[in-house]
């Protein structure tokens, strides 16, 4: 929250920045166009040289009216800078190009979100993912998933997997090490990443993924061609089915990126069956990004508009969640946090909760 206790910027800066919100969905497809025609490439690869117009147009073979307005744009967007006659690359324009994290954001922007942005207000009305009907007619987007457009899946699967592969690495020594799990529940599996990284860190550890069919497909096909099956097993289940109880036997359960896809009395209700399914001794491992903790503002500012995608798309209700909210989730499903690790990978914060007695 340090980062939005004040309000620092000036009369003419803040009317500035609300003509930038105003012109938000073309500083976006104008950016992705400049990225995804070449035109910023080829702009970069002249160094401070730079290029015309017409040169620009010429590489390319784009009209020369469409690239002049684009560019033009960009000025204003503060990708390019124009002198002597040629328009050179600005440092916005080179991570436009370059950042991975700004990549991933704008492809699940574009090709996940923008249609369905839309009918925001509806989903604001209904807590309903009003947006979805653009992507398909599933009651939220989970059920979806394995049906998406291969270019859609892509983006989704590289916005979801983008987080979590700066963070696994980190967060195996945490869990594993010191601890004896010889078994474990992963709850919300997606593609196995978890699994996967866990049997090549723990030579002993047996996983069971509980998830959607759908999902538990995905991740079965991905194990078995790495030759995990004996080490991996599934449990196909709906996790909002309140009468469908969750197995036991386990040391542990595992939650990553998992229940920010879910309200708070669905996390309540989620965490109240692990409850029962776990022994005394038993914890549960969530990792989650929390807009509250970030080190930097960027992040908690991604974070905070990556919630807006739950409310219009994904199921209308769930959200990137302040930790002291989530954490009142916990309290209430009997549990309590005995360690909490911020700062891991990008954005993450790994809770560690035992049962209360």
């Amino acid at each position: 929250m340090q980062f939005f206790s004040t309000d620092t910027r000036t009369a003419l800066e803040s009317k500035h920045l609300a003509q930038f919100i105003a012109f938000g969905p073309v500083v976006f497809q104008v950016a992705r166009v400049l990225r995804d025609s070449g035109i910023l490439k080829e702009i970069e690869d002249a160094g401070s040289a730079g290029l015309t117009l017409e040169a620009i147009a010429g590489k390319v073979q784009l009209p020369h009216y469409g690239v002049r307005v684009l560019l033009e744009s960009g000025l204003g967007i503060g990708l390019v800078i124009f002198n002597n006659d040629s328009y050179k690359i600005t440092k916005t324009g080179y991570f436009i190009l370059h950042d991975a994290l700004t990549s991933v954001n704008m492809n699940f922007m574009h090709d996940v979100n923008y249609k369905g942005l839309f009918y925001l207000d509806e989903s604001i009305k209904t807590g309903k993912p009003e947006g979805l009907k653009t992507l398909g007619s599933w009651p939220t987007i989970y059920e979806g998933l394995s049906q998406l457009p291969p270019h859609i899946q892509k983006s989704w699967f590289g916005f979801d997997h983008f987080f979590s592969d700066t963070a696994f690495p980190k967060v195996l020594p945490h869990v594993y090490d010191n601890n004896n799990i010889k078994s474990m529940l992963e709850i919300g599996g997606n593609t196995g990443k978890w699994a996967i990284a866990s049997t090549a860190y723990n030579k002993d550890i047996r996983i069971t993924i509980m998830d959607l069919p759908p999902q538990l497909n995905m991740a079965k096909a991905k194990i078995d061609e790495l030759g995990l099956s004996e080490r991996v097993s599934f449990h196909p289940a709906n996790i909002l089915d309140e009468s469908q109880p969750f197995p036991k036997g386990f040391d542990a359960v595992w939650m990553s990126q998992f229940l920010d896809c879910f309200s708070e009395d669905e996390i309540v209700s989620i965490l109240k069956r692990c409850h029962t399914a776990l022994g005394e001794d038993g914890f549960v491992y969530i990792l989650e990004a929390f807009w509250d903790v970030q080190r930097f503002e960027t992040a908690a500012f991604c974070l905070q508009q990556t919630s807006i995608y739950f409310t219009a798309l994904a199921n209308g209700n769930s959200q990137m969640y302040h930790s002291e909210v989530f954490k009142n989730c916990i309290y209430k499903a009997g549990f309590k946090v005995v360690e909490e690790t911020d700062n891991i990978g990008l954005s993450h914060t790994l809770l560690k909760c035992k049962k209360v007695v």
